[in-house]
This record gives C-alpha cells, structure tokens and sequence, in this order.
C-alpha cells in the first residue's frame, strides 16, 4: 500500500491573522477595504496571504453578510449561445459588460430558452439587480424576475409600467422606412418579421396575430407599417407578412422563399431585423432577382454585415442601448421614480432599396 497523500491545510482569516499579530479585521481590510490600511502593511498581508495559501475572504459568506451578490443578471429568453452569435445581441451584452466593469461588478448570465417554463435560472440567480433583454409579456422568467426584491431594467421589451426600460422608439424609426418606401412608389409590398408569440410559427401570419403579439417591439413595428401605408392607399390586411421563431440567415431566406413563392408581384420585402434581410437577399440572389432593381430589400438594427453591403436599414446604437441599461440598473438606488430611456435611430439609406420595376422593364426572376 502507498504511503496516503498528505495535503497542507488552506490558512483561514485568523490563522492569517495570527501569523501576521494583526486583528482579522485588519486582514478582511486588505482585501474589502485597501484604504483603511497602509500600502506597507496591506503589501505585508497579500505576501504572507500569498505564502500561507489563504486564498481572501469567501466570497459566499462576504454576501451573507453584506446582502450583496456583486453582480447583475442578464435574463435572456433565448439558449445561452444566442448571446454570442447574434450581432445585435452581442452589442448589448457588450455594452452591458462595460458598464458593469466601470462599476466593478460582476455579469451573470440567466437564460431561458423559448417555451421553457422552468424559472429554477431566476430563483437561483445570486444577482443584485436584472436587466431583462428582450423578452415577451407573458414569459414566465419575466414574472419571476419581477417578484424577486431587486432592481429591473428592461431592454426594449416588454413595457411595464414602473419599471425602467431602454429602447428606441420603434413606430418612429419603422415609420421612416415606410415613409422612404411609400417614396420611392412601392405599394406591393411583403414583410418578414421576428417572432411574435412564445409558441412557434414558421407561415404566414393572420391581422389578429399581429395585433395579439406578445412581443410588443414586433407588434410595434408591424403597426407602424400598417398605418403609413394605410395612408398611402394600401389594405394592410391584403399585405403578406411571414413570421419566423428563430433568427438567423437561413431563416430569413427560408421566410423570402416562402413570400415570393406565394406573391411574386411584390416589389418590396421589408425585414423587422437585419439578420432577416441577409436571408432575404440570399434568397433573392438564389432566384436571379437583382436587388434593388428587382426587389427592394430594408432591415433594422444596422448590424455591421448591414453597412458593409449597403443595406438600407434602421440604425440603432446597440452597444449604447447595453451600457445605458447596466448603468440605470445600477444607479436605481439614487432615485425614487422608475425612468425611460429613449435612444436614437437613424434611417440609412444604402443600395438595397429603389422605384419598384415598371411593366416595361424585363423581369427574369423565378
């Protein structure tokens, strides 16, 4: 038989202490509160901490007995990995992750996945405050952020009275690509939007959908559309909209072939995000359609990927729309009134949108 392994016992606060013939609250000092000690002996502490193997204070225990987790939570109603693939997303939770920096706090991340009931995440979560992203108004996680007795920022949606939100105005910038299509002269047009309801739905979507959406920056935007080209002469209820639960590429692709498949005579597609409008050029490109000869294509959120082949989109200030969020969620405790903040967008047109074809000219596309 071997001899048995023979571990040093890890040096506590006041085995520290001891060694150093300092109290312990010298020692938690050096470590929660530098200024209260001389750079020579907090220089002294660390090296004996070093020597000894004590590893400071533990954390765990720190934030039972200050009620403070040091960190602030980030519910996101999609899978985790959303949060680094989708370029909008990353700008917020870049934004987010800078303010808390500047706070010197820490980020958690509590995702909950479309359609999962389960609110374990949020119960578990050792946050001071939440910044929910994104999420629908009857999402379970959302109740169960709201009945926990911490601060909430929301980030565009939902909008709950008494409760801090950032966001763009949606009605406005949407009514602006409206504004620029009616314009230009399109009158047969398509849209391809972002999931409006926790239950999925890949088809075309009926009036009363688009007005029960439960994700209200959807519902916005698709209102928005309504009433500019109502104005314009257009029977909203006659205007094809494709919805699609999941955001990516392919599905803004699969979204285009679905609309064109059905309604070849539109001239415009507008996209409720810039992810979609990627997929519906893909899919305009696949069928020989010269975009914007052929199909005006729009988006919204003014990704990089959108300025770089001239997408004419909606920009909205993502990163900001991150950091303004952490830094209200973290100054909540200096006022006493919820607060909304409204950021700025900006119509950019690029080389994706133009008149609508003429029957004179030839049209090769199918």
């Amino acid at each position: 038989m071997g001899r048995p392994i023979r571990t040093r016992r890890q040096a506590t606060l006041a085995s520290l202490a001891a060694e150093l013939g300092v109290s312990r609250t010298t020692v938690s000092n050096a470590y929660n509160r530098p200024d209260q000690l001389s750079p020579e002996l907090r220089r002294r502490v660390l090296e004996t901490a070093r020597r000894l193997g004590y590893p400071g204070p533990d954390p765990v225990a720190r934030s039972l007995r200050t009620r403070r987790a040091g960190a602030v939570g980030l519910l996101l109603t999609e899978n985790l990995s959303y949060a680094f693939r989708d370029p909008a997303a990353v700008g917020v939770l870049e934004g987010l992750a800078l303010a808390c920096e500047d706070a010197g706090v820490g980020l958690h991340l509590v995702p909950a996945s479309p359609g999962r009931e389960d609110v374990a995440a949020v119960h578990r979560a050792g946050v001071d405050g939440f910044v929910v992203y994104s999420v629908p108004d009857d999402d379970p996680s959302l109740a169960a952020v709201l009945e926990r007795p911490v601060p909430t920022v929301i980030i565009d949606q939902p909008s709950i009275e008494g409760i801090d939100r950032v966001g763009p105005d949606d009605a406005a910038a949407v009514g602006k690509i409206a504004e620029h299509l009616v314009g230009l002269g399109h009158r047969q047009v398509g849209v391809i939007c972002m999931r409006l309801a926790r239950e999925r739905n890949d088809d075309f979507v009926s009036p009363a959908r688009q007005s029960g959406a439960h994700f209200h920056v959807q519902r916005t935007r698709l209102e928005a559309l309504a009433v500019a080209f109502s104005a314009a002469g257009v029977d909203w209820a006659g205007v094809p909209v494709v919805e699609r639960f999941d955001h990516t590429v392919d599905d803004g692709a699969s979204a285009a072939r679905q609309l064109l498949d059905a309604y070849p005579q539109i001239t415009a597609v507008i996209c409720t995000s810039d992810i979609l409008a990627l997929g519906a050029m893909a899919e305009a490109d696949r069928r020989g359609l010269r975009v914007p000869q052929d199909l005006t294509v729009t988006g919204f959120d003014g990704i990089s990927e959108a300025e770089r082949i001239g997408l004419t989109t909606v920009h909205q200030p993502v990163l900001e729309k991150g950091k303004t969020a952490g830094r209200l969620l973290l100054s909540s405790g200096e006022r006493s009134a919820p607060k909304v903040i409204t950021l700025p967008t900006e119509l950019r047109i690029g080389r994706t949108s133009a008149p609508p074809r003429t029957v004179e000219e030839p049209w090769f596309g199918g």
